[in-house]
């Protein structure tokens, strides 16, 4: 398998937005293709999973307006230039949910979607929670829930709950983790 990265020729910015740019690569891939890529440039996301002293999860339900849908999802948001991903899953957890953790467990990181943005997604698990006053930003109208894993499990294979990330951070802690509880 080869392991160099492309060879960037020119690369231009097409659109700058708050969250993201837009930007047009022209790239000689490892394999010899040259190419076009347009890539969505992201500073990274990080997701948090809240567990509860006796196994019970938070998820918490938004307006998501880019698929015209409210979705259930574990607590998420855009890691701040120069922020550790650990400290970005803490001000997230007290933002959306007003909770504090203890303890943080980094689960896992994946890419959502690698063939056109180079996001990075950092997944914790939140243990120790202390209760506290929510501080969401301006534009979110957040409902928090509490579920059992086994509520959270049902509605992944219902398909009620569709957030790729919410889904990927549940089922590896069903998999890999619950059991070390």
């Amino acid at each position: 398998m080869p392991t160099k990265r492309a060879q960037i020729l020119k690369s231009e910015v097409l659109y700058q937005g708050k969250v993201f740019q837009l930007q047009r690569d022209t790239v000689i891939e490892p394999g010899g293709v040259q190419a076009e890529r347009d890539i969505i440039v992201h500073p990274g996301s990080v997701v948090v999973l809240p567990i509860f002293k006796d196994g019970r999860i938070l998820l918490i339900r938004q307006y998501r307006h880019s698929v015209g849908e409210f979705l259930w999802e574990l607590v998420a948001g855009r890691k701040e230039p120069k922020e550790s991903p650990m400290a970005g899953a803490r001000r997230e957890l007290l933002e959306e949910t007003g909770y504090t953790a203890k303890r943080m467990r980094k689960l896992m990181r994946v890419v959502p979607t690698p063939g056109f943005v180079n996001e990075w997604m950092w997944i914790f698990a939140a243990e120790g929670l202390t209760e506290g006053a929510a501080q969401p930003e301006e534009d979110e109208k957040i409902t928090p829930r509490i579920f059992t894993l086994k509520q959270a499990e049902k509605m992944i294979e219902r398909g009620t709950l569709r957030d790729a990330k919410s889904i990927c951070g549940i089922l590896y802690y069903l998999r890999f983790l619950k059991h070390l509880r």
